[in-house]
């Protein structure tokens, strides 16, 4: 992995919320091998909320849509009022995301974590 992939993520607070066990664990792990600092895995959206809320710096999060049968689309818009760039990962098409949201990019499940953790660094602000 080239030099400059690492360093892109170092540094790097991601929120990873994810209610699925085995994905949230191969994102993290993706991540931290890019230098990121990995936030959670969390598999709520109370729980991400009261993070994004908190007083440590976010740069960026992965957001899967269907937390527990609870749509995220209220955590979805905490993240944009912050100005935190974040993805969707989710097992829900294009078309099933609201037209205020077609601009954030959209990860499909299911997707190669590692390919998601290398794209990332182009969404994340300066960390």
């Amino acid at each position: 992995m080239p030099y400059s992939e690492v360093q892109s993520l170092a540094r790097c607070r991601i929120l990873v919320v994810e209610d699925e066990y085995f994905i949230a664990d191969e994102m993290a792990l993706a991540l931290r091998a890019l230098g990121a600092e990995v936030v959670g895995p969390v598999p709520t959206m109370d729980e991400a909320i009261r993070i994004v809320e908190s007083t440590e710096p976010i740069h960026a999060a992965i957001l899967d849509l269907n937390l527990k049968d609870v749509r995220a689309f209220p955590l979805a818009d905490i993240l944009g009022d912050r100005g935190i760039p974040f993805v969707f990962a989710t097992g829900y098409s294009g078309t099933a995301i609201p037209a205020a949201y077609q601009a954030v990019p959209l990860w499909e499940k299911p997707f190669d974590p590692h390919a998601l953790a290398r794209a990332l660094p182009a969404v994340v602000l300066p960390c």
